[in-house]
């Protein structure tokens, strides 16, 4: 991380040679060895720690000088387990969330390979380095869905390149596992390589008995987020796994868990760690890892726990507490100043040694990465009502924002426009590239939407929904024509949009914006009968076969549990 003149003159500093570019004085500090406070100076020099203790330095010349008298600093949070493009990007993300005292993030790259090849990414990635934030990342085994073309996206071969890379620490997670336990040979493969390497995998078990969690366990599996009780927090301990309590829009779990964590009386917060799993922007108007912490004090466990499990324990899981989380020398100077313990929420951030937030206000913006390695969404051709002709009997109904099943149609699905004020709407899947579609219809998602086209989904490609054909065909020329984006029309208009311009998929806008746009988009489906609670992983996950019963892919309409295709996918 610094070359040897760097290290030369770190040293140097120590020597009483050099002056540090920053010294922090009265300083009340967490220390996540000890699990203790201590106070004195923070001596830091080219965004690295130098020293922590009773002594100051023999120069001062030419250093910035900070009187820390009445605060408490904290390491920079860490978020273990992010999906960062729910609308927003990496690094509007990023600069979002460091505002909040977030500046280090594990984070999925499934929306970078479906969009763009290995080379322009991991260009992506190095760019992201340049920012004054620490981005590490995952390796996917599979995609959540079916596609066209899976074994030559996930082949061990490629998913070797972003194994070996020195910023990816995890495999997984591991949505694809009952393919796993069937003997997939490919996932085995990129999953041996992974713990070659010295890679975490994370795995996706929601539900998983004792019987699968020991055989996950021994195929490689070394971690888990999806405990939804406290019974299933302990079942996960006990056979060996690390625990991330999750609090996101989906499932808002982490009050709950840890309460029954506290009743049990488990002694087991150094083992774990908590995440906002993804959230989309609107679920953040309260923060990010700080929302966590937050409501781990709130519910009573001790805040150095609450401060560890959002920094210490992450680091130290995941082998770069060399360089996160413990405010000792030879680590980065990413801390946060809070004026209440009891609140996380920072009134002061640096990262790498450089200041995002002074006195409660962003001091500094970047703008690191070039976006357009993402192709424009060009959509070079039109549809028509033939195109979303329904075929088959069977639909997809929902249960609850994310989980379906199938069920009979109770319309008649030849209609061009469906009567308002039910819950059944034509649900279509086109290829990006206009060459295929699948069709069926959707229940439980709207009782009087005439039209939503969107190009936010699991594949990038388009998902039109409504109770008019029209109205659905109006929204996706809109769609068309601004480039990407979310759109519902209605009676002859577009009456609410969420552009995503960069490659249809993702926003250009700060995360503050873009939330605002979320809500307009919710209040505007609520009004037409959306009754789920986040609208945004409701598109996303209508493709995702790690979920039950039933979901639309690239294949067709398929039944998940039995591996059946109900509606095959029809060329154009």
């Amino acid at each position: 991380m610094w070359n040897a003149e760097e290290i030369a003159s770190q040293i140097a500093v120590i020597d009483g040679k050099e002056a540090p570019d920053l010294l922090i004085t009265n300083a009340t500090y967490l220390h996540s060895v000890l699990k203790e406070w201590r106070t004195g100076t923070i001596w830091v020099k080219h965004g690295r720690i130098l020293y922590t203790g009773d002594r100051l330095p023999a120069m001062t010349e030419g250093t910035e000088l900070i009187d820390a008298a009445g605060k408490w600093i904290v390491p920079g949070y860490i978020e273990p387990h992010v999906h960062p493009f729910q609308l927003y990007n990496p690094e509007s993300f990023a600069q979002f969330a460091a505002q909040r005292g977030t500046t280090t993030f594990l984070a999925d790259t499934l929306a970078l390979l479906m969009s763009i090849g290995r080379e322009p990414a991991f260009r992506l990635l190095d760019q992201l380095k340049g920012l004054p934030f620490s981005f590490y990342w995952w390796a996917r085994f599979d995609s959540q869905t079916a596609l066209q073309h899976e074994s030559e996206l996930f082949a061990p071969v490629e998913v070797a390149h972003w194994l070996k890379r020195d910023d990816v620490l995890m495999g997984g997670e591991l949505t694809g596992w009952p393919r796993l336990l069937k003997g997939d040979a490919n996932m085995m493969t990129a999953m041996q390589l992974a713990k070659q390497l010295g890679k975490k995998i994370e795995g996706h078990f929601p539900g998983a008995s004792e019987r699968t969690l020991a055989r996950m366990r021994l195929l490689g599996a070394d971690g888990d987020h999806e405990a939804m009780t406290a019974d299933e927090a302990e079942a996960r301990l006990l056979q060996g796994y690390a625990v991330t309590l999750r609090e996101s829009s989906i499932r808002p779990d982490l009050k709950p868990l840890l309460e029954g964590i506290l009743e049990k009386q488990l002694d087991v917060f150094d083992h774990l760690m908590m995440t906002t799993d993804g959230s989309p922007p609107l679920f953040h108007e309260d923060g990010v890892m700080d929302k966590c912490i937050r409501i781990a004090i709130e519910t009573g466990v001790a805040p150095i726990d609450a401060y560890q499990m959002a920094s210490y324990n992450i680091a130290r899981y995941y082998d770069i507490d060399d360089l996160h989380s413990v405010i000792a020398p030879g680590r980065f100077a990413t801390l946060n100043f809070l004026t209440d313990i009891q609140e996380p929420n920072p009134s002061d951030v640096l990262s790498k040694g450089v200041w995002l937030k002074r006195d409660g206000a962003a001091c500094t913006e970047f703008q690191a990465a070039d976006w357009s390695a993402i192709p424009d969404l060009a959509l070079g051709f039109d549809l028509t009502a033939d195109d979303l002709e329904v075929t088959g009997s069977r639909g997809i109904a929902m249960l609850n924002d994310v989980i379906t099943k199938p069920y009979e149609l109770t319309i008649d699905p030849s209609a061009d426009r469906l009567e308002s004020g039910h819950d059944e709407c034509f649900l279509a899947l086109i290829g990006r590239n206009g060459k295929w579609r699948v069709t069926t219809v959707l229940k439980g998602f709207a009782r009087d939407l005439q039209g939503l086209a969107s190009s936010y989904s699991n594949t990038g490609d388009l998902i039109l929904i409504g109770q008019d054909k029209q109205e659905m065909l109006r929204a996706f020329r809109r769609v068309k024509e601004i480039g990407g984006g979310i759109v519902l029309a209605e009676n002859g208009s577009i009456v609410q949009e969420l552009p995503l311009a960069i490659g249809g998929s993702l926003s250009d806008q700060p995360v503050d914006v873009l939330r605002e746009q979320e809500r307009a988009l919710k209040d505007a489906l609520e009004k037409r009968g959306y009754d789920k609670g986040d609208a945004v992983y409701s598109l996303l996950f209508l493709q995702s076969t790690h979920l039950p019963y039933i979901r639309i892919t690239q294949t067709g309409v398929l039944d998940v549990m039995r591996n059946e295709l109900l509606t095959p996918t029809t060329k154009r």
